[in-house]
């Protein structure tokens, strides 16, 4: 039993020293499997690294050749001129030609045909587009994934356009993403690409449009001695009414034919402004005795005086049978003419004399400028508050004499600036604020826009004395109209829109035919005109 205790202890320690020696044994081998997957773990990395590495610069390295790529535009047309070239050799002669660099050339040097050399492997020259309206286009192309209901467009869809007419002055349906106006530019110098030949290659004489011609110099010239302020006006029957100092004369521009209508009983007195009415019966005159005068042309009676102002009444202007006149005081009277307590309305916003007024086409709105630099937008008297201004603008640093009505877009009102701020701004009436801005670096006595090309024109004083037209609403200049030797004081439009009249302070008048229409154009306007006459004819008591 001791032998057998014996050895039962012995086997024990030897099991217990095995099972020792293995659990060692298992510890090495762990550590050293775990040494050896870190340094696996380690060098994947690197691999895996120096892998992304040569992508990235595989990527970046843009010289390389593209193997995958479709075949570029030079590179097929050189192969398409090599084929032709190989097609169009004899198959006797395709077995003699030579593979040597060096030729003999087979034509007389001066006649070979100069190639333009090209660079392979560049890329089109684009010249600069200018945008136009990317607010409008941004809107537009997010409002195409919107998805609307066809009953809520088509109930819709006339309120946004007249909306959209009315606060933007154009259709927002109808809007440019991109303009590309102008010649396109020419390439860089020294940039040598067949595809520029794109750009830089004239029209061809089918596509050419023809442009107008505008004389430069005057249809006629006429003499007007002692010439004042606002003293020019063109009725719808085609009469010129032009104020000399006391006197009124009337011109028929058709006829060539010059009348006496009136002459002031005091001689220091003197003729400050004239307007017509719209039917070009009954012409206004205003006075420097503080009177506004009516007359009627046709009989060529003196119908009724009014008395109103306290200083000299410089602008007037007819809303139907309502007559605005502004004085040196400041003050913009309403007059109706058809009753005898005539002074209907006083608007009192200028501080200084009120040199420029003017009714929109619609008659909703009285557009005034003043020596105080200011320029008001008044409703009509059914309207509102007489008093109350619509819109009121300071920007103008100078006198603001020239105003003038969009008759296209009757919201739009231009104004020009005097001596010291020589800029013409377009407003917009409804949203109040200046569309566009332009320093013509001159003094501007008048405004009109002719609605045959859709054009400005603006007569200049100091320092160049011209009259220029310019396209709306870029406001580009057109051209230039030079020849009085003094300030030009007052512009007006003939009643077809062709023609028309400036008197400046060297003594003259002048015709200028800058606006006639095509023929055919004119027959069809004047077809128009006759299809929508009839105007209303009201006496004047």
């Amino acid at each position: 039993s001791a032998y057998k205790d014996l050895n039962r202890v012995s086997s024990s320690s030897r099991n217990s020293n095995f099972r020792k020696k293995r659990q060692r044994n298992n510890r090495v081998c762990c550590s050293k499997v775990n040494v050896s997957f870190k340094r696996l773990c380690e060098n994947l990395d690197k691999m895996a690294q120096f892998g992304f590495e040569n992508d990235i610069h595989s990527i970046l390295k843009l010289d390389m050749p593209i193997t995958n790529a479709p075949m570029a535009r030079w590179q097929r047309k050189a192969s398409s001129s090599n084929a032709s070239a190989l097609n169009g050799l004899s198959p006797g002669k395709s077995a003699n030609v030579s593979l040597s660099t060096t030729k003999t050339p087979s034509k007389t040097p001066g006649k070979t045909k100069k190639q333009t050399p090209s660079k392979m492997g560049g890329d089109r020259f684009i010249p600069t587009r200018n945008s136009k309206q990317m607010d409008v286009a941004s809107f537009l192309l997010t409002k195409e994934n919107e998805t609307v209901d066809t009953n809520e467009q088509n109930a819709t869809s006339e309120n946004q356009k007249a909306m959209s007419m009315s606060l933007n002055g154009y259709n927002i349906e109808e809007a440019k993403i991109l303009h590309l106006g102008g010649k396109p530019l020419n390439a860089p110098e020294g940039y040598q690409n067949n595809l520029k030949v794109l750009y830089s290659q004239g029209a061809t004489p089918a596509s050419v449009k023809k442009t107008r011609y505008i004389s430069s110099t005057p249809d006629r010239i006429l003499d007007a001695p002692e010439l004042h302020l606002n003293l020019l006006d063109w009725s719808s029957c085609n009469v010129l009414a032009v104020a000399l100092h006391n006197c009124v004369y009337l011109l028929d521009a058709s006829q060539g034919e010059i009348t006496l209508l009136m002459k002031l009983e005091h001689e220091e007195d003197y003729i400050c402004s004239l307007s017509w009415t719209k039917e070009g019966s009954y012409l206004a005159i205003g006075t420097s005795d503080c009177q506004t005068q009516l007359w009627d042309v046709y009989t060529q009676k003196h119908l009724r005086s009014m008395a109103s102002h306290t200083s000299r009444v410089v602008s007037l202007s007819w809303n139907d049978h309502v007559l605005s006149s502004g004085s040196r005081s400041g003050h913009i009277h309403h007059h109706d003419v058809r009753v005898a307590n005539h002074h209907i309305a006083t608007l009192t916003g200028h501080s200084q004399e009120v040199c420029g007024l003017q009714w929109s086409p619609d008659g909703r709105y009285l557009a005034s400028g003043g020596n105080d630099n200011m320029v008001y937008v008044w409703p009509r008297v059914q309207d509102g508050p007489a008093n109350q201004a619509v819109r009121c603008w300071s920007e103008h640093q100078g006198a603001v004499k020239a105003l003038a009505w969009c008759p296209w877009q009757p919201n739009i009102l231009a104004s020009g600036g005097g001596t010291s701020d020589r800029h013409i701004r377009i407003w917009n009436v409804n949203s109040g604020s200046c569309i566009s801005s332009l320093d013509t670096q001159s003094q501007i006595s008048s405004l009109v826009f002719a609605p045959n090309y859709k054009e400005l024109v603006s007569a200049h004083g100091y320092a160049h004395n011209n009259v220029v037209i310019w396209k709306y609403p870029s406001l580009t200049r057109v051209a230039e109209l030079n020849g009085h030797e003094d300030r030009v004081l007052s512009l007006i439009l003939s009643p077809d829109f062709s023609t028309i009249a400036t008197v400046a302070g060297d003594e003259t008048i002048r015709i200028w035919k800058s606006f006639e229409l095509d023929p055919i154009k004119k027959k069809a306007k004047e077809r128009l005109a006759k299809s929508t006459s009839g105007a209303i004819h009201q006496s004047i008591r």
